[in-house]
């Protein structure tokens, strides 16, 4: 069973993710991302893709139940694929757009942070890179691409606190490009693929290049050095208690 629902229109590439209500991110989701994405990249006929999640959720981030049952060598395996994807998504080299139809935490937040162009609802959603409330480190690589979007300090802010931003607070810390209410999403993640697609493919590839490339090689180096010190810290007996008290619903 996949867990994405995939759709063209023109030129414009469209995935949903579609793994229950809250779309938590385990190894097959991973690998299925991973392989849309390096399908859209060969693909000619399409120009831009927009990805998208739940009305809810867009992603609760980590499936942290399914992972509690992973030994520690097969949970190294897979913060080295979801590295992996998180830094395939930054350097994909068609424009990316993440429409954000509900809460956007953790490991969904790094999807996010991966795209060229936020759109987030308005509302009930938040916005968190909360790893710091349950003890953990971050994916190393992610701090980087972080910094990359909202600077040095903001990405401080984001990351030390854990807070949950709404998408006015996101757009005002540069998270987010553009705010909509919910029955606009769509149609305005849509409308800017298009404006995208109305732009030379391959000189927004070779400028896409020129500006990701150094921040890529960097977040590649992050995650080889500091991949086993997060991990110890995630089967630290402190954060393995928090661990065990999340509950994911739907």
């Amino acid at each position: 069973m996949g867990f994405l629902v995939k759709s063209v229109s023109g030129n414009v590439a469209s995935v949903t993710l579609n793994r229950g209500k809250v779309n938590p991110i385990n190894e097959e989701l991973t690998q299925e991302l991973s392989a849309c994405f390096n399908e859209y990249s060969d693909d000619n006929n399409i120009k831009a893709v927009v990805i998208t999640g739940n009305p809810v959720f867009f992603s609760f981030g980590l499936d942290i139940p399914e992972f509690l049952g992973y030994s520690k060598d097969d949970f190294t395996r897979f913060v080295g694929k979801f590295a992996d994807l998180y830094t395939q998504i930054f350097l994909f080299k068609k424009p990316l757009i993440a429409a954000l139809s509900g809460h956007t935490i953790a490991g969904g937040f790094m999807l996010a942070t991966a795209c060229d162009y936020r759109i987030m609802v308005t509302g009930k959603a938040r916005m968190s890179l909360n790893e710091i409330t349950f003890g953990s480190s971050l994916f190393p690589g992610s701090a980087e691409m972080l910094k990359y979007c909202v600077g040095q300090r903001n990405a401080e802010i984001i990351s030390y606190t854990g807070a949950m931003f709404s998408a006015e607070e996101a757009a005002k810390m540069g998270l987010v490009d553009k705010v909509c209410d919910s029955a606009n999403l769509l149609t305005e993640s849509g409308n800017t693929a298009l404006e995208f697609v109305s732009r030379y493919g391959p000189a927004f590839e070779s400028i896409k290049k020129l500006m990701r490339t150094d921040t890529a090689e960097t977040m590649r180096i992050k995650d080889e050095r500091y991949r086993d010190e997060m991990i110890d810290i995630w089967y630290s007996p402190e954060t393995w208690n928090r661990l065990k008290q999340i509950k994911i619903h739907g």
